[in-house]
């Protein structure tokens, strides 16, 4: 059968012709051009707020070179054959150019503001500049060399890496940050669960012990009862030490100038605590062999045992790595160095003054240590003086701050001796 040239048209073909067809390519048009205008209006924002954070760049400024112990070596340098490295100072003698710093600004805002961060766009001004390396397995064995080279170069950042991000840590910053920010509602409480079952904190370690939370109020606020910390819009739990009196929690109440990595006074540091391990991973430390009496200038050796820290962290306090970096665990242990310093007394009836520079001052990292206690060989150069001498040895976390502890009544990982300087020139 053959088909009939004179088909009737089918209406539904012919709905968008005609004017139709005309209008829905205008309003395609007017949406396309919404589009690039609102496109072109945030781009323009965009380029406004970097160009306003890269001039601020321009305005930065390297500090003041830090006094430096008397008696102690200069620059970084190793000892043990090379297998221990010791940083003079902290590291505050290795400084950083105001150059340097300018560029790491505009690195940071290159990368950071804008569309360039990855979800960055809204912060403005760079965080003061801290890099980890992936936690390291203490369990391993150390390598033979030590590290020489380990975060003393111009960016002193000691390797690179996500910050904190835990990777097999078994601490999981990324997921555990938002709730351990905010206090876990049922941890602030002082409930026995303390809602951390996965990070092993176990019902005794709760920030405020039901039996406790109630007393703290006259404890160490002079009677006197504080306002809490005004919470946040996204917190929806009460904070740790909720109901305490706590004067304040972050550096948002301060008057005081940001603190910036480097070695400065009337600062505040916003950099927060970071992770604590169990109470039976928690560093210790004892200095084991020391002299009860040297001559001047004549070096002599202490030794100094570690428990429970991987002296594997370090970033150079005159590179601006003082006070920047969260503690941070490698399977329930911190990762960090140790200190060591010796002082001459004024007497021996009254505190010492706290800002004069000492005679030596070293701080250790060798890549080693973990849960079973190791030595360490510490070779002071000699102490001009005559008089007493306090040699003291604590451990640091990358950030050269005392590790955290479970409890408050644990000791922390500290030890000094007294040593008689005979003679010499006073």
């Amino acid at each position: 059968m053959r088909r009939s040239k004179y088909r009737r048209a089918s209406r539904s073909n012919n709905w968008f012709s005609g004017k139709r067809r005309i209008i829905a390519v205008a309003a395609t048009l007017v949406a396309f051009g919404g589009i690039v205008t609102v496109t072109q209006v945030s781009n323009a924002s965009t380029d406004r707020t970097q160009k306003k954070a890269l001039a601020a760049c321009d305005d930065v400024q390297a500090p003041q070179r830090a006094k430096l112990s008397t008696e102690t070596r200069k620059g970084t340098y190793t000892t043990n054959n090379g297998k221990v490295t010791q940083h003079p100072d902290d590291g505050a003698g290795d400084t950083v150019s105001t150059q340097t710093l300018r560029t790491r600004c505009r690195t940071w805002v290159m990368n950071n503001v804008g569309n360039n961060g990855g979800g960055k766009g809204n912060q403005t001004t760079p965080p003061t500049e801290a890099a980890t390396v992936p936690a390291a397995d203490p369990s391993a064995e150390a390598p033979e060399e030590g590290n020489g080279e380990n975060g003393n170069g111009e960016e002193g950042n000691n390797g690179g890496g996500e910050q904190g991000t835990g990777g097999e840590n078994g601490q999981g910053n990324g997921e555990q940050g938002g709730d351990n920010g905010q206090g876990n509602g049922e941890e602030g409480q002082g409930n026995g669960e303390q809602g951390n079952g996965e990070q092993g904190n176990g019902g005794d370690n709760g920030q405020g012990n039901g039996e406790q939370g109630g007393d703290n109020g006259e404890q160490g606020n002079g009677g006197e009862q504080q306002p809490d910390p005004e919470p946040t819009e996204e917190q929806t739990t009460p904070p740790p030490g909720a109901g305490l009196g706590v004067l304040t929690n972050s550096c948002d109440t301060s008057n005081l100038t940001p603190h910036n990595g480097f070695q400065e006074g009337s600062r505040c540091v916003s950099t927060e605590f970071g992770e604590v391990g169990e109470a039976n991973a928690n560093p210790t430390l004892l200095i084991t062999r020391a002299p009860r009496a040297v001559n001047p200038n004549t070096p002599f050796t202490l030794t100094v045992s570690t428990r429970n820290l991987i002296r594997d962290r370090f970033l150079a306090a005159g590179q601006g790595g003082y006070y920047v970096e969260s503690s941070v665990l490698a399977n329930g242990l911190v990762r960090g160095h140790f200190h060591t310093a010796c002082r001459m007394l004024a007497n021996t009836n009254e505190a010492p003054a706290p800002d004069p520079v000492p005679a030596f001052f070293v701080a250790t990292e060798d890549s080693r240590g973990g849960a079973t206690p190791d030595s360490v060989n510490i070779q002071v150069p000699g102490l001009p003086n005559a008089g007493t001498a306090q040699c003291a040895s604590w451990a640091g976390d990358g950030s050269h701050r005392i590790p955290m502890m479970v409890r408050a009544n644990q000791t922390p990982a500290f030890d000094t001796v007294r040593i008689t300087v005979r003679g010499g020139r006073r």
